[in-house]
């Protein structure tokens, strides 16, 4: 199975981001257009998913905040954080839902393992943690999807090198005990262009894809 990449190189606004991935997830249930993965940052927001407590929007002036139709609760995005909108149809990959998030943190923690980084997995906790020196755990990336008739959208954020000050205005997944970390806060020092080569690369170890990147 082949899936188009779309790799942007300027921040995408949030609305734009969606309205292309509808579009897009129309077309792939319509038989219209192959499955995408789109690697993109966001310039600062914060977005709400299904389970938001709005208790947990610590400062609502901050940074535009968008509604976004996902699971999970608050996230924060913007640059130096690498989002990859996964848009596949699970039709013809078993219509296992279960399986797809499953797949989407082996894609991250395989993706971090190059850098050299230990992600893990944490029961009640969504998204890929690591375990600092003093053993304190904090997250790096998340997880949030939305399926619509087989066909999935929105997908994962990594970080690469935010403003991590930036998570303050949010409880992150709605998780006060534990923070936000980064593959530069962990002395990684990467960029877009290495992180992007390594995620394809990892893709299509975990999803066994091709991949083209759209022109």
């Amino acid at each position: 199975m082949n899936s188009e990449w779309r790799i942007s190189d300027s921040p995408v606004s949030y609305p734009d981001a969606v309205e292309w991935m509808e579009a897009r997830v129309a077309a792939i249930r319509e038989g219209a257009a192959p499955d995408c993965v789109w690697l993109l940052e966001h310039p600062p927001i914060y977005t709400a998913g299904t389970s938001a407590d709005s208790a947990d929007l610590l400062q609502p002036d901050r940074f535009p905040v968008y509604q976004a139709g996902r699971g999970g609760e608050y996230t924060y995005h913007g640059p130096g954080q690498r989002i990859g909108y996964v848009m596949l149809d699970l039709k013809q990959r078993g219509q296992d839902v279960r399986r797809f998030v499953h797949d989407l943190e082996n894609w991250v923690i395989a993706t971090l393992a190059a850098f050299g980084v230990t992600g893990e997995r944490r029961d009640g906790r969504v998204g890929v943690w690591v375990v600092r020196d003093d053993g304190r755990e904090e997250k790096i990336a998340a997880i949030g999807v939305r399926v619509r008739r087989w066909v999935t959208f929105h997908g994962i954020s990594i970080n690469v090198d935010p403003d991590l000050s930036h998570f303050t205005g949010i409880v992150p997944c709605g998780i006060q005990e534990f923070g936000v970390t980064s593959l530069h806060d962990l002395g990684v020092v990467a960029d877009m262009v290495e992180v992007d080569a390594v995620l394809r690369r990892t893709f299509a170890e975990v999803f066994g894809t091709a991949a083209e990147v759209a022109a």
